[in-house]
């Protein structure tokens, strides 16, 4: 559904994005994650024909984004970083203007409208004032916008900046909803918890370079060379560490009261059999739980080089 080969932009003498290859498959949700100033922007300005790549091509829904700019616009629905409301409208009013903008036809417009108002939950501010909505309130009415003609593919660069985090959660939800309707998706953030939740797969760019992508279940998978599993004892903790202590596969182990945290080298058996030994020497166990990593974890660990 979107596709770069080789994208590179260069500014003067600098290098905003280098060769940039990506695919993201129809109904992705797509997390382009890195630090400010790392190619983010400059790469979804060019997927929304707002930005002419230096080298390279790229393809949104089937259509050349160089050769058929006007095709790739009427499939995707672009929320920039940043972006302004027209003052002296009206909620309404502001969606009739880009129904219009996007050449909907005018039979169906009001249609399109009311849609994209309960879609967002702005049909109770129908009749509001632009300039009187909130920041949350001016997010929805800017994605309202970007959905406003359906378009298969969403582009949504820094969604949730300046959000308070009860409005975070409610655009993680409606994030959701859009991929459950088929949307496929491409969301840019600094902020990686934003993206933890929401996102099927993951890209890595730094420096203008994309360090990693694919399914964020598989890069987990990569980066965790060793089981992390969190412990809670019950009773008789000093008896469980001293297992601990004594057992060849486990390292790093840090403790936290009656709880646990270790480095375990092995597969599910070996997990077992840490169990196993753990209850049979005495030591009486609440909790013992694979940690899972966090895209914390991956971005640290690939922007030091430690992921091939």
């Amino acid at each position: 559904m979107i596709e770069l080969r080789g994208f590179t932009k260069r500014f003067g003498k600098l290098v905003a994005v280098d060769r940039l290859d990506l695919k993201i498959a129809p109904g992705e949700t797509f997390g382009f994650i890195g630090p400010n100033g790392a190619g983010k922007s400059t790469t979804i300005r060019f997927l929304a024909t707002l930005l002419k790549a230096t080298h390279g091509e790229g393809t949104v829904n089937g259509y050349s984004v160089t050769r058929q700019p006007l095709e790739v616009r009427r499939s995707i629905g672009y929320m920039p970083d940043s972006f302004g409301l027209y003052e002296g409208m009206k909620v309404w009013e502001f969606l009739y203007f880009f129904a219009a903008a996007y050449r909907i036809p005018r039979r169906r417009r009001r249609q399109a409208v009311d849609v994209a108002l309960e879609r967002l939950g702005l049909a109770v501010k129908r009749t509001a004032s632009v300039t009187k909505l909130s920041r949350g309130m001016k997010q929805r009415l800017c994605l309202a916008k970007t959905v406003l003609h359906d378009p298969p593919v969403l582009i949504l660069d820094e969604p949730a900046s300046g959000l308070d985090p009860l409005a975070r959660i409610e655009l993680k939800t409606l994030l959701g909803e859009l991929r459950r309707a088929g949307k496929t998706i491409l969301i840019s953030s600094h902020i990686l918890s934003e993206l933890a939740d929401c996102s099927t797969t993951i890209g890595i760019i730094e420096r203008g370079n994309l360090l990693l992508q694919g399914p964020i279940d598989e890069v987990y998978r990569r980066i965790r060379r060793n089981r992390i599993i969190q412990i809670k004892f019950y009773e008789n903790a000093e008896t469980g560490l001293r297992v601990l202590r004594g057992d060849p596969n486990v390292s790093h182990i840090r403790q936290d009261g009656n709880a646990v945290t270790v480095e375990l080298a092995g597969d599910d058996r070996q997990s077992a059999e840490l169990l196993e030994r753990l209850v049979a020497e005495g030591a009486r166990i609440h909790s013992f739980a694979d940690k899972e990593p966090t895209l914390e974890n991956v971005f640290m660990l690939v922007t030091k080089g430690a992921v091939g």
